[in-house]
């Protein structure tokens, strides 16, 4: 209940000012005149409107530079729905596979042949490194950490694909916004020199409108396309390393050396005692 209250003290002095401004001061014991009343009952609304303008508007007024800048945006905008949906944890790196994958292998459920053919089935970058390491089975380790290096270079290439792109975005939207500027700019002294603007502003506004419309528009396209671009590196950079941890795994699963260790019976013996 006291906030309630508090709330309608809080409206009652905002609209006392706008009360007092819009009701003339007169004595209680005079009528009020008939001019006043007239002037009281002119709605709000037939006011003069603040003037607006649509995108179209803007971008006509903003000059032929704002088509470019607008084709950016529309090249952001389709790029980042895409990489967000490609670059989804639960498709470079499926949990249900890796852990049943890694599991078969501790516990010797799969073979080579198995193996592969679990991995060819997933079709997950995840699972082509995988697949890497496990057609060099029983291999030294070293040779199969080659393999899961060569395939992880491939595979970060397609992870990283569009990226560049969001980057150019960031570069080129400012520089065209910049070129707009000094566009309008040249069509603002223009107008001084050739027609005494400098009495009539009016001829300035067109100039001076698209200066500064191409610049906000070219900023408002380059700061988005950064911070996308430095958010999908930061989770590619993630990915990778997550995608080389458990290919480490593989590789002390399957390498010759952890074979070796398994047959040899001395190693056996000495892990029973231990």
């Amino acid at each position: 209940m006291s906030r309630v209250c508090l709330g309608i003290l809080f409206c009652g002095l905002l609209y006392a000012p706008w009360v007092s401004a819009q009701v003339p001061d007169a004595p209680s014991n005079v009528t009020t005149s008939a001019a006043a009343t007239e002037q009281l009952a002119v709605p709000l609304a037939a006011e003069n409107p603040i003037p607006t303008k649509s995108l179209l508007q803007v971008i006509r007024d903003g000059g032929p530079l704002m088509l470019p800048i607008a084709f950016c945006s529309f090249v952001l905008l389709v790029f980042v729905f895409e990489r967000a949906i490609s670059l989804r944890r639960g498709r470079v790196i499926p949990g249900p596979f890796v852990r049943k994958f890694i599991e078969q292998l501790r516990t010797k459920q799969l073979d080579r042949e198995m193996a592969l053919e679990r991995c060819e089935k997933n079709r997950s970058p995840v699972s082509d490194v995988f697949a890497a390491a496990i057609n060099k089975w029983g291999r030294p380790a070293v040779e199969i950490e080659q393999a899961i290096i060569d395939e992880g270079e491939r595979m970060t290439h397609g992870l990283r694909k569009y990226i560049r792109l969001f980057n150019g975005i960031s570069t080129i939207c400012p520089l065209l916004g910049l070129l707009g500027t000094v566009l309008g700019m040249i069509r603002a002294f223009n107008s001084i020199a050739t027609a005494d603007a400098m009495g009539r502003p009016e001829l300035l506004a067109a100039g001076i409108s698209q200066a500064l419309l191409t610049t906000a528009a070219g900023l408002t396209v380059a700061i988005p396309a950064l911070i996308a671009y430095l958010f999908f590196v930061g989770r590619v950079d993630r990915l990778i390393i997550d995608i080389d941890t458990l290919g480490q795994k593989v590789v002390g699963l399957i390498s010759a050396e952890t074979r070796n260790r398994e047959t040899d019976p001395k190693t056996k013996s000495r892990t029973k005692a231990a």
